[in-house]
């Protein structure tokens, strides 16, 4: 009796994978990316400009021009950071930045939760009245916030003034006030798309309303507050208006302030001023890259959603 064989098929190859197909080479394609590199270009210039002045000695660019390339040195960086005392006055930055964003933070989201979470006549009023404060020009408030803040006590543990004008507290209310608008506007958005139904579960569970808000709506607002948070950092820090007008102690001025130190009585050395914008600058490029995918996922979220 002969055993019967089975034949097993070959097995087939894997069927390879078309090529992706170009898109066709278009002439407004072109144009589009001929756009966008000018763009790119033009914003990094002045940045790179910087940085390469910055690297070169101010009686090389005197002898050779701006337009050459030589005079290597780094003695205007050493030189800018004890001219213009960078350290204390990076100091004075963590000083009003850090409280500063922190109730731009705290106060925008209890605002935009209240606005979020409960149906009321006076919803879009509240919303505008905060957003409004980002459509008024700050010049335009400047001679009344300086007669407030000269005739505001304070205590003397507060203020060495003793009044809210030339105080860190002076600063630390100004951003507060000019910032808060844009971060309600964002977080009042980003809640209003969180399910309800977390809502009416915590409060089967007995949740007060401090308790949706603490435990349930900031945990998942994270993204939102990391990108916000790293927007507020670089706009706070970089203030340069309100503390030029609000202050008077040099001690006291933030770092893009003390930047004026860096001019001279009758010339100004751009080569000094563009080492100390680029110290000025690297904190801020530090909270970025250290927050960068909190920030592109908090911008990003909601993204595809109908």
């Amino acid at each position: 009796m002969s055993a019967s064989t089975m034949t097993r098929p070959p097995a087939s190859e894997p069927a390879s994978e078309p090529a992706p197909r170009r898109r066709p080479l278009r002439p407004a394609r072109v144009v589009l990316h001929l756009f966008l590199g000018a763009v790119a270009v033009g914003w990094l210039f002045p940045i790179l400009w910087a940085v390469l002045t910055s690297l070169r000695s101010y009686e090389y660019t005197a002898t050779n021009g701006y337009v050459s390339l030589g005079g290597w040195t780094l003695d205007n960086y050493v030189t800018a950071w004890r001219t213009a005392e960078f350290g204390q006055h990076f100091l004075n930055s963590v000083y009003i930045t850090v409280p500063a964003v922190l109730l731009t933070l705290f106060l925008a989201s209890c605002v935009a939760f209240v606005i979020a979470r409960f149906s009321w006549k006076l919803n879009i009023v509240l919303l505008g009245l905060f957003t409004a404060a980002n459509l008024l020009p700050q010049q335009a408030l400047l001679i009344p916030l300086f007669r407030i803040f000269t005739e505001v006590p304070l205590p003397e543990f507060m203020s060495d003034s003793e009044l809210l004008y030339d105080s860190y507290w002076g600063l630390i209310l100004v951003n507060v006030a000019f910032q808060c608008g844009f971060c309600v506007f964002v977080l009042s958005n980003y809640m209003k798309a969180l399910p309800r139904d977390l809502y009416e579960a915590a409060m089967v569970d007995g949740a007060s309303i401090w308790r949706q808000y603490w435990q349930v709506t900031m945990p998942l607002c994270r993204p939102a507050l990391a990108a916000l948070a790293t927007l507020e950092v670089t706009w706070i820090y970089n203030e340069f208006f309100w503390a030029t007008v609000l202050m008077r102690t040099g001690d006291k001025f933030p770092v893009t302030s003390s930047l004026n130190n860096l001019r001279g009585e009758f010339f100004t050395d751009n080569n000094l001023v563009s080492a100390g914008s680029v110290l000025v600058a690297i904190p801020t490029l530090v909270i970025f890259f250290l927050l960068q995918k909190q920030f592109v996922k908090g911008l990003t979220l909601g993204a595809s959603k109908g």
